[in-house]
Protein backbone atom coordinates (compact mmCIF):
# COMPACT_ATOMS: atom_id res chain seq x y z
CA UNK A 1 0.00 0.00 0.00
CA UNK A 2 1.41 3.39 -0.99
CA UNK A 3 1.69 6.28 1.43
CA UNK A 4 -1.27 7.98 -0.22
CA UNK A 5 -3.39 4.84 0.13
CA UNK A 6 -2.51 4.53 3.82
CA UNK A 7 -3.45 8.16 4.38
CA UNK A 8 -6.81 7.62 2.67
CA UNK A 9 -7.47 4.50 4.80
CA UNK A 10 -6.70 6.31 8.06
CA UNK A 11 -8.86 9.24 6.99
CA UNK A 12 -11.75 6.93 6.15
CA UNK A 13 -11.57 5.18 9.54
CA UNK A 14 -11.41 8.53 11.33
CA UNK A 15 -14.44 9.84 9.49
CA UNK A 16 -16.35 6.64 10.20
CA UNK A 17 -15.52 6.83 13.91
CA UNK A 18 -16.58 10.45 14.08
CA UNK A 19 -19.84 9.67 12.34
CA UNK A 20 -20.81 6.69 14.46
CA UNK A 21 -19.36 7.71 17.81
CA UNK A 22 -18.90 4.02 18.57
CA UNK A 23 -15.15 3.71 18.47
CA UNK A 24 -14.14 6.27 21.08
CA UNK A 25 -15.33 8.11 24.15
CA UNK A 26 -14.13 11.17 26.01
CA UNK A 27 -14.36 12.40 29.57
CA UNK A 28 -13.44 15.49 31.48
CA UNK A 29 -10.13 15.57 33.29
CA UNK A 30 -10.20 17.12 36.75
CA UNK A 31 -7.93 20.19 36.66
CA UNK A 32 -4.85 20.33 38.83
CA UNK A 33 -3.96 23.25 41.04
CA UNK A 34 -1.53 25.91 39.87
CA UNK A 35 -0.59 27.27 43.31
CA UNK A 36 3.09 27.36 44.18
CA UNK A 37 3.88 24.14 46.03
CA UNK A 38 6.32 23.66 48.87
CA UNK A 39 8.60 20.67 49.32
CA UNK A 40 9.70 18.68 52.36
CA UNK A 41 11.55 15.47 53.07
CA UNK A 42 10.14 12.49 54.91
CA UNK A 43 12.25 13.32 57.95
CA UNK A 44 11.01 16.91 58.04
CA UNK A 45 7.39 15.77 58.05
CA UNK A 46 8.03 13.14 60.72
CA UNK A 47 9.85 15.76 62.79
CA UNK A 48 6.83 18.06 62.50
CA UNK A 49 4.47 15.33 63.71
CA UNK A 50 6.70 14.48 66.66
CA UNK A 51 7.28 18.15 67.48
CA UNK A 52 3.53 18.85 67.58
CA UNK A 53 2.99 15.76 69.71
CA UNK A 54 5.61 16.95 72.19
CA UNK A 55 4.63 20.63 72.22
CA UNK A 56 0.91 20.15 72.90
CA UNK A 57 0.40 18.55 76.30
CA UNK A 58 -3.10 19.84 77.07
CA UNK A 59 -5.84 22.02 75.65
CA UNK A 60 -8.97 23.82 76.79
CA UNK A 61 -11.38 24.92 74.09
CA UNK A 62 -14.74 26.58 73.73
CA UNK A 63 -16.31 25.11 70.61
CA UNK A 64 -19.41 24.98 68.47
CA UNK A 65 -20.41 21.36 67.88
CA UNK A 66 -22.16 20.07 64.77
CA UNK A 67 -23.23 16.42 64.77
CA UNK A 68 -24.61 14.20 62.01
CA UNK A 69 -25.63 10.56 62.37
CA UNK A 70 -26.27 8.02 59.64
CA UNK A 71 -25.08 6.82 56.27
CA UNK A 72 -25.43 3.88 53.93
CA UNK A 73 -26.19 1.35 56.67
CA UNK A 74 -28.86 3.50 58.30
CA UNK A 75 -30.29 4.60 54.98
CA UNK A 76 -30.43 8.26 56.00
CA UNK A 77 -28.41 11.03 57.62
CA UNK A 78 -29.79 13.05 60.53
CA UNK A 79 -28.17 16.41 61.26
CA UNK A 80 -28.52 17.91 64.73
CA UNK A 81 -28.71 21.56 65.64
CA UNK A 82 -25.37 23.19 66.38
CA UNK A 83 -24.64 23.58 70.08
CA UNK A 84 -22.00 25.31 72.17
CA UNK A 85 -19.60 23.17 74.17
CA UNK A 86 -16.26 22.77 75.91
CA UNK A 87 -13.39 20.38 75.33
CA UNK A 88 -10.60 19.55 77.78
CA UNK A 89 -7.77 17.22 76.79
CA UNK A 90 -4.59 16.19 78.54
CA UNK A 91 -2.01 13.60 77.57
CA UNK A 92 -1.57 10.72 77.73
CA UNK A 93 -5.29 10.02 77.17
CA UNK A 94 -7.67 12.16 79.24
CA UNK A 95 -10.54 14.00 77.57
CA UNK A 96 -13.75 15.67 78.63
CA UNK A 97 -16.39 17.20 76.38
CA UNK A 98 -19.50 19.05 77.53
CA UNK A 99 -22.34 20.04 75.22
CA UNK A 100 -24.92 22.70 76.11
CA UNK A 101 -28.55 22.92 75.06
CA UNK A 102 -29.35 25.77 72.66
CA UNK A 103 -30.62 29.00 74.21
CA UNK A 104 -31.06 27.76 77.79
CA UNK A 105 -27.43 26.50 77.99
CA UNK A 106 -28.28 23.55 80.24
CA UNK A 107 -26.06 20.51 79.75
CA UNK A 108 -27.08 18.30 76.82
CA UNK A 109 -24.33 15.80 77.60
CA UNK A 110 -21.13 15.43 79.59
CA UNK A 111 -18.56 12.75 78.80
CA UNK A 112 -15.11 11.96 80.09
CA UNK A 113 -12.38 9.36 79.52
CA UNK A 114 -9.17 8.43 81.29
CA UNK A 115 -7.85 6.66 78.21
CA UNK A 116 -9.31 3.26 79.10
CA UNK A 117 -12.79 3.78 80.55
CA UNK A 118 -15.38 6.39 79.65
CA UNK A 119 -18.48 7.86 81.29
CA UNK A 120 -21.32 9.70 79.60
CA UNK A 121 -24.12 11.58 81.33
CA UNK A 122 -27.19 12.60 79.32
CA UNK A 123 -29.27 14.93 81.57
CA UNK A 124 -32.35 15.18 79.27
CA UNK A 125 -32.72 11.38 79.56
CA UNK A 126 -31.38 11.21 83.13
CA UNK A 127 -29.08 8.43 81.92
CA UNK A 128 -25.49 7.70 82.96
CA UNK A 129 -23.51 5.40 80.65
CA UNK A 130 -20.12 3.82 81.34
CA UNK A 131 -17.84 1.27 79.71
CA UNK A 132 -14.55 0.63 77.94
CA UNK A 133 -13.38 2.90 75.14
CA UNK A 134 -13.20 -0.06 72.78
CA UNK A 135 -16.52 -0.64 71.00
CA UNK A 136 -17.40 -4.34 70.88
CA UNK A 137 -20.69 -3.87 69.04
CA UNK A 138 -22.33 -0.90 67.34
CA UNK A 139 -25.39 0.34 69.22
CA UNK A 140 -28.58 1.43 67.47
CA UNK A 141 -28.42 4.48 69.75
CA UNK A 142 -25.90 6.72 67.98
CA UNK A 143 -24.86 8.60 71.12
CA UNK A 144 -23.85 5.35 72.82
CA UNK A 145 -21.27 4.80 70.07
CA UNK A 146 -19.43 8.05 70.79
CA UNK A 147 -16.23 7.52 72.75
CA UNK A 148 -14.10 10.37 74.11
CA UNK A 149 -11.00 8.40 73.08
CA UNK A 150 -12.02 8.58 69.42
CA UNK A 151 -12.13 12.36 69.70
CA UNK A 152 -8.84 12.44 71.60
CA UNK A 153 -7.02 10.39 68.95
CA UNK A 154 -8.27 12.71 66.20
CA UNK A 155 -7.83 15.94 68.14
CA UNK A 156 -4.10 15.60 68.82
CA UNK A 157 -1.35 14.16 66.64
CA UNK A 158 0.47 11.32 68.35
CA UNK A 159 4.20 10.70 68.39
CA UNK A 160 5.63 8.21 65.88
CA UNK A 161 7.32 5.60 68.06
CA UNK A 162 10.55 4.43 66.34
CA UNK A 163 10.54 1.19 68.36
CA UNK A 164 7.06 0.13 67.27
CA UNK A 165 6.26 2.18 64.17
CA UNK A 166 7.73 2.81 60.73
CA UNK A 167 7.07 5.98 58.72
CA UNK A 168 6.84 5.82 54.92
CA UNK A 169 6.45 8.83 52.60
CA UNK A 170 4.19 8.72 49.54
CA UNK A 171 2.95 11.31 47.09
CA UNK A 172 -0.76 11.63 46.46
CA UNK A 173 -3.44 14.02 45.22
CA UNK A 174 -6.23 15.55 47.28
CA UNK A 175 -9.42 17.08 45.89
CA UNK A 176 -9.64 20.70 47.07
CA UNK A 177 -12.87 22.68 46.77
CA UNK A 178 -12.56 25.98 44.92
CA UNK A 179 -16.24 26.86 44.79
CA UNK A 180 -19.72 25.57 45.47
CA UNK A 181 -19.54 22.84 42.82
CA UNK A 182 -15.92 23.04 41.73
CA UNK A 183 -12.76 21.38 42.93
CA UNK A 184 -9.21 20.80 41.75
CA UNK A 185 -6.60 18.16 42.41
CA UNK A 186 -3.55 19.25 44.37
CA UNK A 187 -0.45 17.17 45.07
CA UNK A 188 0.27 16.45 48.70
CA UNK A 189 2.49 14.38 50.94
CA UNK A 190 1.22 11.42 52.94
CA UNK A 191 3.08 9.90 55.87
CA UNK A 192 2.02 6.26 56.23
CA UNK A 193 2.58 5.06 59.78
CA UNK A 194 3.06 1.29 59.89
CA UNK A 195 2.48 -0.08 63.40
CA UNK A 196 3.47 -3.32 65.07
CA UNK A 197 0.30 -5.26 65.83
CA UNK A 198 -0.24 -8.31 68.00
CA UNK A 199 0.65 -10.61 65.10
CA UNK A 200 1.79 -8.56 62.12
CA UNK A 201 2.68 -5.07 61.00
CA UNK A 202 -0.30 -3.03 59.80
CA UNK A 203 -1.16 0.39 58.39
CA UNK A 204 -2.00 2.39 61.50
CA UNK A 205 -2.31 5.98 60.27
CA UNK A 206 -2.16 8.07 57.11
CA UNK A 207 -1.33 11.73 57.79
CA UNK A 208 -1.79 14.01 54.79
CA UNK A 209 0.18 17.26 54.45
CA UNK A 210 -0.90 19.95 52.01
CA UNK A 211 1.96 21.15 49.85
CA UNK A 212 0.54 24.66 50.00
CA UNK A 213 1.49 25.12 53.64
CA UNK A 214 3.09 21.79 54.74
CA UNK A 215 0.48 21.43 57.49
CA UNK A 216 -1.43 18.22 58.29
CA UNK A 217 -4.94 18.63 56.88
CA UNK A 218 -6.12 15.03 57.21
CA UNK A 219 -5.51 11.99 59.39
CA UNK A 220 -6.94 8.53 58.76
CA UNK A 221 -6.72 5.91 61.50
CA UNK A 222 -7.02 2.17 60.84
CA UNK A 223 -7.41 -0.90 63.02
CA UNK A 224 -5.35 -4.07 62.67
CA UNK A 225 -7.86 -5.55 60.22
CA UNK A 226 -7.32 -2.65 57.83
CA UNK A 227 -10.67 -1.02 58.57
CA UNK A 228 -10.80 2.77 58.42
CA UNK A 229 -12.10 3.72 61.88
CA UNK A 230 -11.49 7.50 61.91
CA UNK A 231 -11.20 10.05 59.11
CA UNK A 232 -10.31 13.49 60.49
CA UNK A 233 -9.96 16.72 58.51
CA UNK A 234 -8.18 19.81 59.85
CA UNK A 235 -8.77 23.27 58.39
CA UNK A 236 -8.36 26.99 59.08
CA UNK A 237 -5.11 26.74 61.01
CA UNK A 238 -4.44 29.55 63.47
CA UNK A 239 -1.37 30.48 65.46
CA UNK A 240 -2.00 29.98 69.17
CA UNK A 241 1.00 31.29 71.11
CA UNK A 242 3.44 30.02 68.51
CA UNK A 243 1.68 26.71 67.81
CA UNK A 244 -0.29 26.09 64.62
CA UNK A 245 -3.59 24.38 65.39
CA UNK A 246 -6.73 23.92 63.26
CA UNK A 247 -9.75 26.01 64.22
CA UNK A 248 -12.06 23.60 62.43
CA UNK A 249 -11.96 19.82 62.90
CA UNK A 250 -14.25 17.31 61.20
CA UNK A 251 -14.16 13.82 62.70
CA UNK A 252 -15.89 11.01 60.82
CA UNK A 253 -16.39 7.54 62.30
CA UNK A 254 -17.47 5.47 59.26
CA UNK A 255 -18.17 2.20 61.10
CA UNK A 256 -20.54 3.79 63.63
CA UNK A 257 -21.73 6.30 61.01
CA UNK A 258 -21.46 9.59 62.85
CA UNK A 259 -19.63 12.85 62.19
CA UNK A 260 -18.67 15.52 64.70
CA UNK A 261 -17.47 18.96 63.60
CA UNK A 262 -15.72 21.16 66.14
CA UNK A 263 -15.38 24.89 65.40
CA UNK A 264 -13.02 26.46 67.89
CA UNK A 265 -14.17 29.74 69.42
CA UNK A 266 -11.45 30.00 72.06
CA UNK A 267 -8.38 27.83 72.63
CA UNK A 268 -5.77 27.63 75.37
CA UNK A 269 -2.86 25.24 74.99
CA UNK A 270 -0.67 23.74 77.71
CA UNK A 271 -2.56 25.23 80.65
CA UNK A 272 -2.40 23.23 83.88
CA UNK A 273 -5.40 20.92 84.29
CA UNK A 274 -6.36 18.98 87.41
CA UNK A 275 -7.66 15.44 87.79
CA UNK A 276 -10.88 16.90 89.21
CA UNK A 277 -11.59 18.50 85.84
CA UNK A 278 -11.77 14.98 84.39
CA UNK A 279 -13.97 13.54 87.14
CA UNK A 280 -17.59 12.74 86.36
CA UNK A 281 -19.83 11.16 89.02
CA UNK A 282 -23.25 9.66 88.44
CA UNK A 283 -25.87 12.13 89.66
CA UNK A 284 -28.32 10.88 92.32
CA UNK A 285 -31.28 9.15 90.71
CA UNK A 286 -29.72 8.80 87.26
CA UNK A 287 -30.28 5.51 85.42
CA UNK A 288 -27.04 3.53 85.07
CA UNK A 289 -26.12 1.70 81.86
CA UNK A 290 -22.89 -0.32 81.81
CA UNK A 291 -22.06 -1.12 78.20
CA UNK A 292 -19.53 -3.76 79.29
CA UNK A 293 -22.38 -5.79 80.78
CA UNK A 294 -25.17 -6.53 78.28
CA UNK A 295 -28.67 -5.98 79.63
CA UNK A 296 -27.21 -4.23 82.66
CA UNK A 297 -29.59 -1.25 82.45
CA UNK A 298 -31.15 -0.71 85.83
CA UNK A 299 -33.30 1.89 87.48
CA UNK A 300 -32.00 4.56 89.82
CA UNK A 301 -30.91 3.40 93.25
CA UNK A 302 -32.71 6.00 95.30
CA UNK A 303 -30.00 8.62 95.23
CA UNK A 304 -26.75 6.69 95.57
CA UNK A 305 -24.10 8.76 93.79
CA UNK A 306 -21.55 5.99 93.36
CA UNK A 307 -18.93 6.28 90.65
CA UNK A 308 -19.32 3.28 88.32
Amino acid sequence: MSGLDRYRAVLAVSLLASATGCLFRSHKVQPQGTAQLRTASQQQLVDYINSQAERIRSLQATVDIDTAVGGVKRGKVTEYQEIRGYVLAQKPGMLRMIGLMPVVRNRAFDMVSDGNQFKLWIPPKNKFISGHNQITHVSANALENVRPQHLFDALLLHHIDPDNEIAVLEGDFEAVKTGKNAEILEPDYVIDVIGKGQRNWFLSRKITFSRRDLLPHRQRIFDERGTLVTDAHYDDFQNYNGINFPSRLEILRPVEEYTIVLKIIKLQLNQALTNEQFTLSRPPGAELVNLDEPNSTRASDGGNSEKP
